[in-house]
């Protein structure tokens, strides 16, 4: 049985399977079961909560893939090839992602099922061509654009207040900047879709949000979550242009449909770094866990180090979270204390005190997206 860096554990034999099962699994949030054949194993599959697996590849008894998709697992058929062109010029799209057919046969689900292929050194070259060339039409499109970036938890749910202040956040912003998010769900899909309704009014959004709590969360049912944001999109022509920035490595969590351009990468490495690098017009982190925490430092890092013709604004929003329950605030105020980067650092309680801080600022000198 083979660990995987966080969350993820890579299943890809029958006796890995059973081995887990034996030490008493009960969820297999974060699994990926690749190519076993799990039709001798229904019974153990329903003691378990399934939801956030991957199942790619697998053989399972007649009905257990349909019950599987219904619980939350992702279901995925092997990819035989490299279903995306790896030499493409542009970004991508919603629509081009997701296609008019159900999630499970979307150009997005058929890269991730490709991407978890046992390696070989021709997919390694297919996917590093790949996102070479999402570099090269990243740096195209953020020419000439004051990028502001918006981190925050991928858990939280439509309907909820943090979600509706991620989304006034992205609204506020998407007047004065480009904003630009880790382009999944929870805060990130809340920002872009506040950002791609800049030019509406604040009715709109309310009523937008209002339509998306129908679907609060992308389990059990992506396909379905991201219809009721396609419906939105529709009713909302002419959008305020915004960016996401997902990768294939978190292949269970899909990609929210409100970044106009979609900049999806295979290495997350590649894809944590650009996120921090194209931000040049400051960074706003909301509340988050481990992985908001790190980009919270792997930001700090680059502005420590920086001169300061290249510093952009950090905010930090909500004082409880930030010096209590995470408290990041403090080592972070360390660091910068007598240090260039100490006059854009900011702890604030609201999104408004946050969009005040960084719309108005000045923009950067251009810089390429590597």
């Amino acid at each position: 049985m083979r660990h995987t860096h966080g969350r993820v554990v890579q299943v890809e034999s029958l006796a890995d399977f059973d081995r887990r099962m034996a030490a008493g699994a009960t969820s297999l949030s974060g699994w990926r079961v690749r190519a076993v054949d799990l039709s001798d194993r229904t019974d153990r599959l329903a003691r378990c909560r399934v939801a956030g697996a991957a199942f790619l590849g697998c053989t399972f008894a007649p009905g257990q893939a349909e019950r599987l998709l219904d619980q939350g697992a992702l279901v995925l058929p092997v990819a035989p090839g490299a279903p995306l062109d790896t030499a493409r010029a542009e970004l991508y799209t919603a629509a081009e992602l997701y296609g008019a057919g159900p999630y499970e046969s979307s150009l997005d689900a058929r890269a991730y099922a490709w991407s978890q292929e046992p390696p070989t050194p021709e997919t390694a070259l297919a996917k590093a061509l790949h996102d070479h060339a999402i570099d090269q039409a990243l740096t195209s499109w953020v020419t000439g654009r004051r990028l502001v970036g918006v981190m925050g938890g991928h858990a939280l749910q439509r309907g909820s207040e943090g979600y509706a202040a991620a989304a006034a956040l992205g609204h506020a912003l998407g007047g004065a900047c480009t904003v630009a998010t880790g382009g999944g769900p929870g805060a990130m899909e809340a920002a872009n879709l506040g950002a791609r309704l800049a030019r509406r009014p604040a009715e709109e959004l309310t009523a937008a949000l209002a339509d998306l709590a129908r679907v609060p969360a992308y389990r059990p049912s992506i396909g379905a979550w991201a219809r009721v944001a396609l419906e939105v999109c529709d009713r909302h022509p002419d959008p305020v242009d915004t960016l996401g920035i997902p990768t294939w490595h978190y292949g269970h969590e899909p990609p929210n449909v409100f970044a106009t351009s979609i900049a999806k990468y295979f290495r997350n490495a590649t894809r944590e770094a650009v996120l921090l690098e194209v931000c040049d017009g400051g960074i706003v982190f909301l509340p988050g866990a481990a992985g908001t925490v790190q980009e919270v430092f792997q930001d700090a890092c680059e502005n420590y180090y920086a001169d300061e013709s290249s510093l952009a604004p950090m905010v930090l929003v909500g004082r409880t979270h930030w010096t209590e329950t995470f408290p990041a605030w403090p080592l972070l105020r360390a660091l910068a204390r007598e240090r260039p980067m100490a006059p854009h650092v900011h702890l604030v309680d609201t999104v408004a005190e946050a969009a005040a801080l960084v719309a108005a600022g000045a923009p950067r000198p251009e810089r390429d997206a590597r």
